[in-house]
């Protein structure tokens, strides 16, 4: 994969490429604030880019704002945020835009090497790879979606590993259920959202998006 790497502080940034180098990835390019964050996207157009929230020049959220400028002119630009902290705003803000191609993490993640490598490696295909703490994080205030009240608790269960991003194979495993039961809650989950879409892996990241972009 060709990706970008957005990180200001120089040990956490070095880190990250020589990970993603001993991955066997290539990383095309760095950047240290947000402006050059922007322009790199728009520049090496990568499979994949990981960005941090906060950066330069104000250290708010100008890696944030690069990353969603530059989906909205490259429409599905795969992109793995960085935070520091569960920032709920940021994260609805990231999924607004209802398409897939996109994770959020916190930085502690980046020290487990292939939990890290595998979010990026699903991100660049059109997934989602959600912190766990993210996820508690994002639902803390309970659903308002009145599909979504419709999911068992199992079914809940089953989605929130989904989002995660675990195949079912993995998420049978976490739940100690057999592949079979997982297809049957998948399937009755995604009637219950109105996901008809034909392709599964498109079904998954509808079913995700809804999940956690419930507001």
């Amino acid at each position: 994969m060709r990706i970008v790497v957005a990180e200001d502080l120089y040990l956490l940034r070095d880190g990250m490429v020589r990970l993603i180098e001993a991955y066997g990835h290539q990383v095309v390019a760095t950047a240290t604030t947000g402006p050059e964050t922007l322009d790199a996207l728009r520049e090496w157009r990568p499979d994949v880019a990981v960005v941090d929230v906060r950066m330069p020049p104000t250290q708010t959220d100008e890696g944030l704002r690069a990353a969603l400028a530059a989906r909205r002119e490259l429409p599905g630009l795969p992109v793995l945020i960085l935070s520091q902290y569960v920032e709920q705003l940021y994260a609805r803000e990231l999924l607004a835009d209802g398409s897939g191609g996109v994770g959020y993490f916190l930085k502690d993640s980046v020290f487990n090497a292939d939990q890290f490598v595998d979010a990026l490696e699903r991100v660049a295909g059109g997934g989602t790879a959600m912190d766990p703490s993210v996820i508690a994080k994002l639902l803390s205030s309970g659903s308002s979606n009145r599909r979504l009240g419709q999911l068992t608790e199992r079914e809940h269960s089953v989605l929130g590993l989904m989002a995660e991003g675990l195949s079912n194979q993995a998420i049978g495993r976490r739940l100690f259920l057999s592949d079979s039961a997982i297809s049957k809650y998948t399937t009755s989950m995604f009637g219950k959202l109105g996901i008809t879409d034909d392709d599964n892996n498109n079904r998954r990241v509808l079913a995700v998006l809804a999940y956690l972009n419930n507001p």
